[in-house]
């Protein structure tokens, strides 16, 4: 029976036309338009969720959501790496409309896959290596949505699919997405619209080549230029500018060129192969408005945005008319404007060398897309649209951004400390912020260790982890490179006399969420190590070994520092305690190395670089007063002016002076709760300087260590 033929299910269904309006515009007012769309949730800042899931663990991401040196959620799609050599990975994204729904449900999942593909571009895919997950959901049952269904899927996997090129291997589907209950007043019912979820995967052989919305301050001017899939279109229906008026629309947004998709990523491919685009971001949410305001956050800076070939009414050429119909004219003039803006139809805007404009737009032609030079980056740090050359809006950047982060501040200050939430909030202010500003103080391209790993040794370390611990294998990878044989040991292999450190030169306790990372879970390791006689034996002897060497990273750093009776040098050592946050925070801040006796930072005092953080627990609490002055600290966080960082986020659990790294007197152990390990390779971190090489300065740590063992 299970792996029969299933009978065939007929269902006697009923589509239904809605009756719906077209969107009033004659009372929207531009300015208030803006703000309310980037107010809207769909649109504004994801930081509060974003920062709060751990996207470094595993060491092989290269692109997630957040952008440039101010770490801005815009990316429009991920990458990760297949490996730890080479740059091959693949590219993920995801498309959704289901708003699209109420008005044309095919239309709606027809937009979802194309927004899925359009956000994919960002990456070097080729169309034809693509494959979608889809995530249909449906209240089944309820009238005209198993019509709805039925159409959207034919539309979608029988009609667009192969259109395309592209298929769906897989899926899932929720198809009871209605509630009913009753109280005193009667009946109430929730239906949610049909929706699919399309979720695009695609192979790419250079993961460095992804295009993010940051724009470019260059020395020469530059341009944006608007790639309109919908040829000129600009429907408005399920919009989030109707959204946010309490309006639906009669007419919505739909693919009807879907030949032009395929052109479009041809199109793409070349100028990516001649290095013609600075910044790329798709048109969806929030239309143009929310994707150039996107890329001006990210950048840093103002944007000057002409809508007049955007607005292009034909009408507006007959004089006789405009002089007849002045009032008719203007409003029909706003809703041109505000459609041009709003509208989140199919496309994208690249930023473009201003020299190089003819040969970008004559490419973009040859592929039969439309086209239009809409704007550049301006010196004022504003926001404006221009209309026949007169101001229609402008705003300063900053004032747009703390109105699009809004949400997010409001979301983060009710489930965490609300003082940290404020803090990151008010950074916005300020103007002059230079973001992550890297000094590295060495080369990190001398290979250090090369004489010693030339020689042919390799000596072992063992790369230490407990329950919940998983971030293992970066670990071993980093210091597999460095020239150590990287032995798995898990703590339950010591605990059974399995396996003895005797035989190893290092030991490196790693991170990752170690007994679920709750109830302080570095504490819980080393309680597994205390309270077992034969494990406290094996750690206690070769802590007293004088030719090793230990290395506790994040839950690694917070065991050790619960092992401090059982290292030489360690009794000043502090406690990891919860983030002042209130939260598990992932993000990518500005360390200081310290001038310190640490093997592993030899030669790098003074170094200011980027390194991912991922805990809840890493706040600094010593235990005495005493310590502070007696423990030999070896990082600390630094804000983005260099300074030791007091306030959140640069400094993200809320550490006494940012301090995050200790040491021994004689340098041989020490603890961290950054992740060196997930950024040893440059093309692993978030954002770093374009003219950063193949290792990142934190791959100096671990060649530090291979030379000690000389």
């Amino acid at each position: 029976v299970l792996l029969g033929k299933p009978p065939r299910m007929l269902r006697d269904v009923t589509r239904v036309k809605p009756d719906l309006s077209p969107i009033d515009l004659d009372a929207i007012d531009l300015e208030e338009a803006c703000l309310r769309v980037l107010r809207a949730p769909t649109v504004a800042s994801k930081s509060f969720l974003i920062t709060i899931g751990d996207r470094t663990v595993g060491g092989l991401c290269a692109r997630d959501p957040m952008v440039g040196p101010w770490q801005v959620p815009v990316a429009d799609c991920a990458a990760t790496l297949f490996g730890f050599t080479g740059y091959e990975g693949e590219a993920f994204a995801m498309g959704e409309r289901a708003p699209l729904a109420v008005i044309n449900p095919a239309a709606s999942g027809r937009m979802a896959l194309a927004e899925s593909l359009t956000n994919l571009a960002a990456a070097p895919v080729q169309l034809n290596r693509v494959k979608l997950s889809a995530n249909w959901m449906a209240a089944a049952g309820y009238r005209g949505e198993d019509a709805a269904l039925f159409d959207t899927v034919r539309a979608v996997a029988l009609e667009l699919c192969p259109e395309l090129g592209v298929s769906i291997p897989v899926g899932k589907d929720s198809l009871s997405m209605r509630t009913t209950w009753h109280d005193e007043q009667g009946k109430h019912e929730v239906v949610a619209p049909l929706s699919l979820i399309v979720s695009a995967f695609a192979s790419c052989d250079d993961v460095r080549q992804v295009w993010t919305p940051q724009l470019q301050r260059e020395s020469e001017p530059t341009e944006l230029v608007l790639i309109d899939l919908a040829d000129g279109c600009n429907r408005l229906g399920g919009s989030i500018l109707a959204q946010v008026y309490a309006q639906t629309g009669n007419e919505a947004p739909d693919v009807d060129h879907p030949q032009a998709l395929r052109r479009f990523f041809d199109a793409l491919a070349a100028l990516r192969a001649d290095s013609l685009v600075l910044a790329y971001h798709d048109r969806s949410d929030g239309g143009l408005f929310a994707a150039v305001c996107e890329m001006a956050f990210a950048g840093h800076c103002g944007v000057s945005i002409n809508v007049d070939m955007l607005a292009f009414d034909q009408s507006a050429f007959d004089v006789d008319g405009a002089e007849r119909r002045p009032e008719a004219m203007l409003g029909r003039d706003r809703a041109h404007v505000l459609a041009a803006l709003f509208a989140e139809e199919l496309g994208a805007v690249v930023q473009i060398r201003a020299k190089e404009r003819q040969r970008v737009l004559g490419l973009l032609r040859d592929h039969g897309l439309h086209a239009l030079l809409i704007g550049r980056v301006n010196d004022s740090d504003e926001i404006r649209i221009v209309r026949n050359a007169k101001p229609l809006f402008a705003k300063a950047r900053a004032v747009l951004q703390r109105t699009w982060s809004e949400v997010s501040y409001r979301m983060q200050a009710l489930r965490d400390n609300p003082d940290a939430a404020k803090q990151e909030f008010e950074r916005i202010d300020d103007v002059s912020d230079p973001g992550l500003n890297p000094v590295v103080r060495f080369d990190p391209a001398e290979d250090v260790a090369a004489p010693f790993v030339q020689r042919g040794a390799r000596p072992p370390i063992a790369v230490l982890r407990e329950q919940g611990v998983n971030g293992h294998i970066e670990m071993a990878a980093a210091f597999d490179r460095a020239g150590f044989e990287s032995i798995d040991v898990h703590m339950s292999d010591i605990i059974a006399g399995r396996v003895a450190l005797d035989r190893f030169r290092g030991l490196v306790a790693c991170g990752g969420f170690s007994y679920g990372d709750v109830l302080g879970g570095g504490a819980g390791w080393a309680k597994s190590i205390l309270f077992n006689q034969r494990a406290r034996d094996q750690f206690e002897a070769f802590f007293s070994r004088s030719d090793v060497f230990a290395l506790g990273i994040c839950n690694g750093c917070q065991m050790m520092s619960h092992l401090h009776a059982l290292i030489p040098g360690a009794e000043h050592w502090p406690l990891f305690e919860k983030n002042a946050s209130e939260q598990f925070e992932a993000r990518l801040v500005l360390t200081e190395v310290l001038p310190s006796p640490s093997i592993f930072l030899r030669d790098m005092a003074g170094s200011r670089i980027p390194a991912p953080v991922a805990h809840g627990e890493g706040q600094v609490r010593f235990r005495a007063a005493t310590d502070c002055d007696n423990a030999i600290a070896t990082m600390r966080f630094v804000d983005h002016a260099s300074e030791p960082a007091e306030r959140y986020p640069a400094n993200p659990n809320g550490s006494v002076a940012g301090l995050t790294g200790f040491t021994t007197a004689d340098g041989r152990f020490t603890i961290a709760m950054p992740h060196p390990e997930r950024t040893f390779r440059a093309v692993q971190m978030s954002w770093h300087p374009r003219q950063w090489g193949e290792d990142s300065p934190w791959m100096r740590m671990f060649r530090n260590a291979r030379v000690w063992i000389g």
